[in-house]
């Protein structure tokens, strides 16, 4: 990795928020997903939360957009999503047209909060709506009444950013460095990230140069074969 990419992704990552994040209902349709992850990246968002029912799963192997950047966590149901997201204290926020439902320019984003967005057509369900603590509305003065949930996406998300940069919310690292250590090395290195996986070798240290500084075990382990390196392992723990 060059010096000049490590430190782009350093950068990167001491932007990151870690109490922001986005929760997608059902939203099924692979470009409005995609979409959705990469305004994540560029608004500085570390994880989004999905549930998908077994009809609007994607299919095997459809890209998220800016997945290698962005983690993801799948929920089973949307309670499990949503209890998970309460318990680390986050204000859940929901895109629902309703008589409490306020401009979402007025709710404060600089405090921990996941906001979600529902299916494409049906929006998110009665569960999701009843379970979150504000229904957020963006005003239409036209003739239709939503937007593509993409760029409603990227409307909620920007004034999140907008208002968390004003309070220098971007100045400040919330990753922690073990984090930033695996988003390095899976950037940096891509085809050895691969290769760990595949034999489960756990990451090296990267330098403050952008260098892996793996002792001499690591480097051999990485010659074995994923045969070769289960049977080192059986035989460690026989």
């Amino acid at each position: 990795m060059s010096p000049e990419r490590y430190q782009r992704i350093r950068t990167m990552l001491a932007k990151r928020q870690t109490d922001l994040t986005v929760c997608l209902e059902n939203v099924h349709k692979p470009h409005n997903v995609s979409a959705v992850v990469r305004t994540c990246d560029a608004v500085g968002i570390h994880r989004v939360h999905t549930v998908w029912e077994q009809k609007y799963k994607l299919p095997g192997g459809t890209a998220m957009g800016s997945q290698q950047w962005v983690r993801q966590s799948n929920h089973d149901t949307i309670g499990d999503a949503l209890s998970h997201l309460k318990s680390k204290g986050m204000q859940v926020l929901v895109t629902h047209l309703s008589d409490t439902a306020v401009d979402f320019r007025s709710i404060d984003y600089t405090k921990p909060t996941a906001i979600l967005f529902g299916q494409e057509k049906y929006g998110a369900t009665d569960e999701a709506i009843a379970m979150a603590d504000q229904d957020i509305v963006i005003p239409m003065l036209g003739m239709v009444q939503s937007l593509n949930v993409s760029v409603a996406a990227a409307l909620v998300l920007y004034e999140a950013q907008r208002q968390r940069d004003i309070v220098g919310m971007y100045d400040q690292q919330q990753l922690s460095e073990q984090a930033c250590q695996e988003f390095l090395f899976e950037g940096g290195y891509p085809r050895l990230s691969r290769m760990c996986k595949q034999k489960g070798i756990a990451y090296p240290p990267i330098d403050d140069s952008g260098q892996i500084a793996a002792d001499e075990s690591w480097w051999q382990q990485m010659q074995l074969s994923p045969k070769a390196m289960a049977a080192l392992k059986a035989d460690e723990s026989s």
